[in-house]
């Protein structure tokens, strides 16, 4: 990955509400065609990194580089540029109920580009096949399983052929089986688009399924950064006390 030059690049990244520090002083970076997953336990700052990449929270202090853009003057016509080559999956979805699936996977499209009506519905097409829901156009969101509507996230997420995608607890709320579909297409999608993604989540079966590189956040830092191998085989005790499922006490 060193060769290449990073699509997101992280230095020194501080978040602090009031004398709270949320995040404190991380690096990271994303590079082309990889998905980086961010771990760690509840409240330890992952989301927030999320918010901070989409220009819904700005750094207290530090650097963020998105697309060889410093973005921590930017103002909000400059971050609505930026996010047409992002794509969000959130956790619950965020289906507009009164919209069918082609037409929440074409609202971006819609929004953002002059493109002929032809060109929308095919793209539309082309990516409920590839979350595994051909047929499921002209369903409402109600119709929908909860495993459905996550396909139909992610299938929304890709309409706009983003650079980066940004999966929220993509898994969350769903059962194992449904757990390792998800995974399954998050890799899936990162292989056949060759998107750079970032993964948050607490969920290691679908990180072992779907990411390339792990960072884990323990109070606000980054305890480790590597492959899954490295983090599998991490001799970090904050680490192995995480993926095997262990309680870890945020320090207050």
């Amino acid at each position: 990955m060193t060769n290449k030059e990073p699509v997101i690049k992280i230095r020194k990244l501080k978040i602090a509400f009031g004398s709270k520090i949320v995040l404190n002083e991380i690096d990271l970076d994303l590079y082309p065609g990889e998905t980086l997953a961010v771990i760690g336990p509840s409240g330890t700052g992952k989301s927030t990194v999320l918010k901070v990449l989409t220009g819904l929270l700005k750094p207290t202090s530090g650097s963020v580089v998105i697309n060889g853009q410093e973005t921590n003057d930017f103002d909000e016509a400059q971050w609505d540029e930026l996010r047409k080559y992002m794509g969000v999956v959130f956790q619950y979805s965020a289906l507009f109920d009164f919209l069918s699936v082609g037409e929440n996977v074409a609202f971006g499209l819609r929004r953002h580009f002059n493109l002929p009506e032809e060109e929308i519905q095919k793209r539309v097409q082309t990516l409920l096949q590839l979350v595994g829901l051909p047929d499921a156009k002209d369903m409402m969101p109600s119709e929908l399983s909860g495993g459905m509507k996550k396909r139909v996230g992610l299938a929304r997420a890709l309409a706009m052929e983003p650079q980066i995608v940004f999966y929220d607890e993509p898994t969350a709320g769903l059962d194992p089986v449904m757990t390792m579909t998800i995974s399954r297409l998050i890799r899936k999608a990162q292989e056949k688009v060759g998107i750079a993604s970032l993964l948050v989540t607490h969920d290691m079966e679908s990180v072992f399924v779907a990411a390339d590189r792990v960072a884990m956040l323990y109070n606000g830092k980054i305890v480790q950064i590597g492959t899954v191998d490295e983090i599998k085989n991490s001799t970090n005790p904050v680490v192995r006390a995480f993926i095997s499922g262990q309680e870890l006490k945020k320090e207050d």
